[in-house]
């Protein structure tokens, strides 16, 4: 399983294909905060509630210096598909292999009805201006995401 990130550490190597298959790295970002959040699945209720909302907010959030990127186990095609149907205007990049998903600790057991299973850990990340987290959430809901994350951000 992969280990968490926590405040202070650097923020894992990442260079994935965009929904056009366009590779995007973090280091593209440098001098900019970012933030990298991790969903399980595109067109799913609860993935498409959260990348909605980050859409909502992305004006407000670049307002305050902040890019967002998503990241999901989704091959390209599906991305794209995702993208253009919720009108989605930030980068979605995939990670069919994990390998990503696992840097950053966003993939291992979770429980899903009850039963523990091994997947996608919703997880949302504030990268600083240097490469560093400055801030690690595992587990965290869909619905009111931004809200909460603004809130206990201070963006």
């Amino acid at each position: 399983m992969s280990t968490r990130l926590a405040v202070g550490d650097p923020a894992p190597d990442l260079t994935l294909p965009d929904a056009d298959g366009k590779p995007v790295s973090l280091a593209d970002y440098r001098g900019r905060k970012v933030i990298v959040y991790f969903y399980p699945a595109a067109s799913t209720p609860g993935c498409t509630k959260q990348a909605c909302d980050f859409r909502d907010n992305l004006a407000d959030l670049n307002g305050e210096g902040v890019e967002v990127l998503g990241v999901s186990p989704d091959k390209p095609a599906k991305l794209a598909k995702f993208r253009d149907a919720e009108g989605l205007t930030f980068p979605l990049l995939s990670d069919p292999e994990k390998t990503t998903l696992q840097a950053w600790g966003a993939f291992g057991e979770k429980t899903m009805y009850g039963k523990t299973v091994t997947g996608v850990l919703r997880s949302t990340f504030l990268v600083d201006e240097d490469g560093k987290i400055a801030a690690a959430m595992y587990n965290v809901r869909a619905t009111g995401h931004v809200a909460k994350l603004r809130k206990d951000l201070k963006l």
